[in-house]
């Protein structure tokens, strides 16, 4: 394969023709902020890198060294580290069922790059279904083990020799790759995140609780939760419709029901005057009710869904009809954004693989990248009237860390949601573990705890008619909870800007934290002669705990459990509610609390908190700054309108919070705006969690 340096640390190789471009719908990289980060060299040998084309096939093979881990290729549920594994990276519903045609890599958001624990990342830049052989199959003129005979040897024999490389393929005449380098598997996926444009910075709402309304609820149903929720003292930010405001869903009319919602405009501004923003659900598939139908319907594909004609998005024409609807139906009304569903499907239920579209495209590319398009086309149409948006989507792809929506899933399973949510760092995507439904009122509490330490803190109450106070016992709890993420506002809102701006995921794995390094053999079962023929030994890594931000270690208690093992990285860490020290380096068992999310600060943090519980009048708060241990420490807190875009031309506010040792040996603190003092958050008072 012949690479081309197209920006530091960051090559591209290509052959033959490869179809759509995923990454013309991301946004433009950021160049500056990629040199920023330095250069970083190549990191192969120059022809150990291998390209093919077969009459049916493009195929590439990238070399592995034996103890290299590999991270990634998109929204998976199932562990962190890929090597040792086929995967079929397919836009899908996620399920482990075989029943559910459940293929490993079929998954909302499929994204084929994966990052090497030797710092760099492969990129595959195709709209088509990438199948990856993750260190599985030895090529006959490769570098093989030596082979052991099973029978006599048994406990040093495998089913799977280590291999020595990467090989993915396409059902095509070509791809386009890319290499990313880097010091660190952090540093690749920043360069990652920073080529596709930068992470999303969401409105400030978008950060705050959102509640999404049973499927039917009307005006008056709206009004009275809205209503319950501040009898119960719970603060609501966004109100999710589901598919019952519109007058025909499952597929889509776009318009709003005349029963349930007699004067849209009037219900919108309510809730608007109230400081609640209002999201709708929709799904692209488009009901002949429809008053833009008409219009719509020749830029349409060859079959439906749900007996919804499917637009081809890639012709300017259909976003252009689609984006005056909705902004003559919706946003002229004040609705602040949407949830995009059902994009993803099953099989069963979406197009066929052999649909036709107007614009000639292929109906597996169009699948693989409809999330895509709508993110973009959606993202940019807020933009373009310098509003900022926030919204959901079940179907992403390559180059989305830019767009400002957040993945869902219809999975349930709390430990595979934050498997997932862990997942997501290594690939420019955003999941909410959103709560549903909940068996016990410690159930209800754990995914709470858990929601409230992601992306968007969201109850979905569209079938269950959840609420946070639906067990009693918990309600105080949850309250607090929510209360704490409202709190934590500046220092998660500083981290989504760094996400902007330097490509550091907000939510990430702990393998992209410094000092962390963690990793254990298991055996798989018994050798039983039936169920499992094939002892194996594999790496298991820890994936049920995570980074927040530059200095918070986020470790979910799920239910049951009344004590858990967290695994801090090298130096220092302590715990977030009492500042008291829980070790260094090491792997600790802690006694879980029910009102509390384990969270542990390493040493030197400096957390910016809104210090909201202790002050009822709103006008009053002020900015309570924690350190924890005893190391010197630079913190750059960030604050700007919370709405406009205004912020890329300069109008933020940056205040540097700086810890050091004064003349008496005492550490002390200092504030100083870089810039001006426009968004300050006023008063600041130090809090000394260690002392």
């Amino acid at each position: 394969m012949n690479w081309e340096k197209v920006m530091p640390g960051v090559w591209k190789a290509s052959f033959g023709e490869s179809g759509l471009d995923p990454l013309a719908y991301a946004k433009s990289p950021k160049t500056e902020s990629i040199k920023e980060l330095g250069d970083a060299p190549f990191p192969f040998n120059g022809d150990s890198t291998f390209s093919l084309l077969t009459p049916e096939r493009a195929i590439i093979r990238i070399p592995l060294k034996p103890t290299e881990r590999i991270y990634g290729l998109g929204l998976q549920f199932e562990d962190i580290n890929r090597r040792g594994n086929v995967y079929t990276l397919k836009v899908d519903h996620f399920s482990l069922k075989k029943s559910d045609g459940g293929v490993k890599g079929a998954t909302h958001a499929p994204v084929p790059f994966y990052v090497s624990s030797n710092g760099y990342g492969i990129l595959i830049n195709s709209s088509k279904r990438v199948k990856i052989h993750v260190g599985i199959g030895n090529r006959k003129d490769s570098k093989k083990p030596d082979p052991i005979d099973r029978t006599t040897e048994r406990k040093k024999w495998t089913s799977q020799p280590l291999s020595d490389a990467v090989e993915a393929s396409v059902q095509g005449s070509g791809l386009e790759v890319y290499v990313f380098s880097g010091r660190t598997p952090l540093e690749v996926v920043q360069r990652y995140n920073l080529y596709c444009g930068g992470g999303v910075l969401p409105p400030k709402w978008g950060l705050g609780f959102w509640h999404r309304m049973r499927t039917e609820s009307s005006t008056e149903d709206v009004l009275e939760d809205i209503q319950n929720f501040d009898q119960h003292n719970f603060p609501i930010d966004v109100i999710g419709l589901e598919s019952g405001w519109q007058n025909f869903a499952y597929p889509c009319s776009y318009d709003w029901d005349s029963v349930r919602f007699p004067d849209p405009k009037k219900f919108v501004e309510t809730l608007n005057n109230k400081g609640i923003k209002v999201n709708l659900w929709e799904n692209p598939y488009v009901a002949q009710t429809s008053t833009m139908f008409k219009d719509i319907s020749p830029f349409t594909g060859s079959h439906t869904v749900w007996l919804g004609e499917v637009p081809d998005y890639t012709i300017p024409e259909a976003q252009k009809v689609l984006l005056n609807h909705h902004q003559k139906n919706h946003l002229n009304l004040g609705v602040s954004g949407y949830k995009i569903d059902e994009i993803d499907g099953y099989d069963k239920w979406l197009y066929p693989d052999h649909a036709t579209f107007p614009s000639g495209n292929d109906a597996v590319e169009m699948r693989q990248l409809y999330g895509l398009i709508l993110q973009k086309m959606l993202g940019d149409h807020f933009k373009k009237q310098n509003i900022r948006t926030y919204g959901l989507v079940r179907s992403s792809y390559i180059g989305a860390s830019s767009h400002p929506f957040v993945v869902y899933t219809d999975h349930y399973d709390h430990k595979n949601c934050v498997t997932a949510l862990v997942n997501s760092s290594f690939s420019g995507v955003l999941l909410t573990p959103e709560v549903c439904r909940a068996e016990s009122a410690e159930e209800l509490l754990r995914r709470f705890q858990t929601v409230c330490f992601s992306p968007m803190m969201q109850l979905n109450a569209w079938k269950w008619n959840t609420k946070p106070w639906s067990f009693p016992e918990v309600t105080d709890m949850i309250r607090d909870n929510i209360q704490l993420r409202t709190d934590l506002l500046p220092y998660l809102y500083t981290a989504f800007y760094n996400y902007n701006q330097k490509g550091i995921p907000v939510f990430r794995a702990m393998v992209l934290e410094s000092g962390y390094d963690s990793k254990e053999s298991v055996t798989v079962g018994e050798l039983d002669g039936e169920t499992n023929l094939y002892e194996e030994q594999i790496i298991m890594e820890v994936s049920d705990q995570y980074m927040m931000g530059p200095s918070i270690l986020v470790a979910p208690a799920f239910t049951g459990e009344t004590e858990r093992k967290v695994v801090l990285p090298r130096g220092n860490w302590y715990d977030f509610y009492t500042g008291a020290l829980m070790g260094n380096g090491e792997t600790i068992t802690i006694k879980t609390k029910l009102e509390q999310i384990p969270l542990f600060v390493k040493d030197g943090a400096i957390i910016p908190m809104l210090s909201s519980k202790e002050v009822k009048d709103p006008n009053k708060i002020f900015l309570e700054v924690r350190h924890y241990g005893t190391k010197e420490n630079t913190f750059q807190l960030y604050n700007d309108d919370g709405e406009t875009f205004n912020y890329e031309e300069g109008d933020n506010t940056l205040l540097e919070l700086k810890v050091a040792e004064g003349k008496d040996g005492k550490l002390k603190g200092q504030s100083n705006f870089i810039n001006n003092k426009k968004y300050s958050y006023g008063k600041i008072v130090w809090l000394w969690m260690s002392n």
